[in-house]
């Protein structure tokens, strides 16, 4: 009796195991824009509360390589002439400006600590969302990607474009981990995390979601 039950619950345990890796393997992990002029104190598009959350980024990569899971760089890349830019900010490409993110600069480079991998994805975006104008989508479906998990910065903007977007595709669930992605202010971020929750997105602490 007891060795028919101990092979019931190994069996039970096998398939609890072999869904939760199905279900990773269909989540992709999309961080957007953590390169030096957001996160770097001083640099031109600096947000406030990008450095503290770097480490939480770091562990949130590893956790999800373990997981088997597909993590998608997403970065800003422009046109050193500012062409590609959204035209409010065409006038940080004049000359004798920093130019943000420009391709091939130390500006646009991942902060120290995040490298994309061989089976990584690195995906170039030149507005808000993630999905405008990019092949973000064609290549999720392709994976067989069903739902996404995002950090980075920052959250009012690329964050919050980027997730309202997955929801209107239908990826489900969206998850924002609320402590690996930041913005100007805690009061700014907390307030589109709370406006992205009411659109059914779950919003995890980094512990909640590796655990």
């Amino acid at each position: 009796m007891h060795k028919k039950r101990g092979n019931h619950l190994r069996r039970a345990f096998g398939t609890a195991v072999a869904m939760e890796a199905e279900k990773w393997k269909r989540t992709a992990l999309l961080v957007i824009d953590m390169q030096n002029d957001f996160i770097k104190a001083g640099g031109p598009m600096h947000v406030a509360g990008g450095k503290a959350i770097v480490p939480s980024v770091i562990q949130a990569v590893d956790v999800a390589r373990q997981r088997g899971m597909l993590v998608v760089w997403v970065v800003r890349e422009h046109d050193s002439f500012g062409r590609d830019v959204e035209l409010f900010r065409r006038h940080l490409y004049v000359d004798g400006k920093e130019k943000p993110t420009t391709k091939g600069t130390y500006g646009a480079e991942l902060v120290d600590g995040l490298i994309i991998r061989e089976r990584d994805y690195k995906l170039v975006k030149t507005r808000f969302s993630a999905f405008f104008a990019t092949n973000l989508h064609s290549l999720l479906q392709g994976t067989g990607i069903k739902s996404v998990v995002v950090v980075g910065v920052q959250t009012p903007n690329c964050i919050r474009q980027t997730v309202f977007d997955a929801v209107s595709l239908d990826y489900q669930p969206v998850t924002v981990i609320i402590d690996a992605t930041a913005a100007a202010t805690p009061l700014v971020h907390d307030a589109n995390i709370f406006d992205m929750k009411n659109i059914g997105v779950e919003t995890p602490t980094l512990q909640e979601w590796c655990s």
